[in-house]
């Protein structure tokens, strides 16, 4: 009888690992059970909280989901409609702030009734916010008048995390983070390094830290200490998503557990892609949206006239490109913008047309992400650019059309350049970035929430940022997953959010490890019974 095991997800934003976890299935059966989520900001709990709700129904959400997401109906009383689902969400998703003394007292009650329940069939799985850790907090933070690395909590939210491992001492956990942890340091010593302490002492030195993708040498190695930071760090982009995201990911695995796996397990626990997903794999099949005018008046007619004569500057001025590819961007510049004058409608936001994804979109990425029901994209509509930003996206997404590449501060046009004392010297040097249709996106961020400019659309017609639903995409979020919030809150969560499709493929390879530990203690049972 397959065993099955209790997820508790601790910092879980929208909820992007346990919707990885939770999608497993072998033999008919999900192996992994979603019994706790926890996350304090108010938006990403709500969206928490309805994406439980939809997994109530094994799959097959009710057709009222289906007919809010189309926009047929206003969001319904999903507690009056279907009491006992919702119950069960409410149950699942708490909003707490791990750490405080009123989240300590709340979440021990929740851990203890847990592991009543399971016991230790259990799997722990998470993060501690990244703030302090990521390069551009840090770059932050080194700004900030007074900060002390050693006074910021934010460094040592992971304790609690260790707190809570120690208390339930699972089968196995999973914590996600920044790359920047990797070189992080309080008081010149490495933060990595203490967390790879702290997690191997826990319970007495309990637990086996395991790379999913080590360089070099087996999972299991018989000698004292930990693998390699570096083996630590999972490159998303190598594992089927179509973005570059590179993430410290640390699988830990109970010491009777893993006695049992040694010659069991090869070196990568998730193999690599044929190849590389790129934007046009799963942007291309989108429909096309204008972006919006930020200040006065926004009208689809008014958007293309000055499009349309920002197009046609733009192909006058000097682009630094060599000839062939200097007369190449001209002419396609001049040929958008009189396309553009004549083309239909082009809206802002996605009504009744749905679509798939691009044609070499592999099967199973295509089958996560599109749901056929659905008849419009959610969180799909474009925000406003001020003029002058237009211009610097017709210029950017072309010039990477053209050249392979986005360009740099220096590779603008003079006419182009923002009001920025520290333009040239720089610093800015990736200050407007576009996405390539042949290429994994660039790493989505939370930052995506300010401005757009480093998420330009690879398409230069439509001039804009990408939406939300098409950072959701990069981050393989499934169609039908809906962010709750404002637009800002929502590019937020999408961009500190795990990719749910390769949270999919870590929980199959720690679902492989646990089934090989059960095969090999039953067979050492029946060996001793001989």
């Amino acid at each position: 009888m397959q065993t099955e095991f209790a997820i508790v997800d601790l910092f879980a934003g929208p909820g992007g690992l346990a919707e990885g976890f939770s999608s497993v299935r072998k033999d008919g059966v999900r192996p992994f059970r979603v019994v706790l989520s926890v996350e304090k900001e108010d938006s990403a709990f709500e969206t928490l909280r309805l994406r439980s709700f939809v997994r109530q129904f094994d799959g097959r959400p009710p057709p009222d989901y289906y007919r809010f997401l189309n926009g047929e109906i206003p969001e319904p009383d999903w507690m009056s409609a279907y009491p006992a689902e919702w119950k069960c969400a409410c149950l699942e998703t708490v909003k707490l702030e791990l750490g405080s003394p009123k989240g300590i007292a709340e979440i021990d009650i929740r851990l203890r009734q847990i592991s009543n329940r399971f016991g230790r069939n259990v799997i722990l799985i998470g993060g501690p916010p990244c703030q302090a850790y990521s390069l551009v907090g840090r770059a932050r933070n080194r700004g900030t008048e007074g900060y002390e690395a050693s006074r910021d909590h934010r460094h040592f939210l992971y304790r609690e995390y260790i707190r809570i491992l120690q208390q339930l001492m699972p089968a196995a956990f999973v914590m996600e983070n920044v790359k920047g942890l990797l070189s992080s340091s309080v008081n010149g010593e490495r933060v990595f390094d203490q967390v790879l302490d702290d997690l191997g002492r826990v319970g007495g030195g309990s637990y086996k830290l395991i790379p999913l993708t080590p360089r070099f040498g087996p999972v299991f190695s018989s000698g004292a200490g930990h693998p390699p930071a570096y083996d630590f760090v999972v490159k998303a982009e190598d594992h089927g998503v179509p973005q570059s995201r590179h993430r410290v990911i640390i699988v830990g695995v109970r010491a009777d557990i893993a006695r049992n796996l040694d010659g069991l397990v090869d070196a990568a626990l998730i193999p690599k892609s044929d190849r590389a997903v790129t934007v046009q794999d799963v942007l291309k099949g989108m429909p096309r949206l204008r972006s919006g005018l930020s200040s006065g008046e926004d009208d689809e007619d008014l958007w293309k006239a000055k499009s349309s004569q920002i197009m046609r500057q733009v192909a006058k001025m000097p682009t630094g490109l060599a000839a062939r590819e200097n007369e190449a961007f001209r002419k396609r510049a001049g040929h958008i913008a009189s396309a553009l004058a004549k083309t239909g409608r082009i809206k802002r936001r996605s009504g009744g047309n749905y679509s798939g994804v691009g044609a070499r979109c592999p099967a199973d990425l295509k089958r996560w992400l599109v749901d056929a029901k659905l008849k419009c994209f959610p969180n799909n509509e474009t925000r406003g650019h001020m003029l002058a930003d237009l211009g610097r996206y017709f210029f950017a997404s072309l010039y990477g059309r053209v050249a392979g590449v986005s360009p740099k501060a220096k590779d603008f046009p003079r006419e182009l350049a923002p009001d920025h004392r520290n333009w040239e010297t720089g610093k800015f040097a990736d200050r407007f970035r576009v996405q390539l249709w042949r290429q994994p996106s660039t790493t989505i961020t939370s930052h995506i929430s300010k401005d757009g400019h480093y998420f330009i659309h690879p398409d230069p017609i439509q001039c804009r940022s990408l939406t939300v639903r098409e950072a959701a995409r990069l981050q393989t979020f499934p169609d039908n997953y809906l962010f709750k919030g404002n637009r800002t809150e929502q590019y937020v969560q999408v961009g500190n959010a795990v990719p749910p499709f390769l949270a999919r493929k870590i929980a199959g390879a720690l679902l492989g490890l646990l089934t090989s530990a059960q095969s090999s203690t039953n067979r050492e049972k029946l060996r001793k019974a001989s």
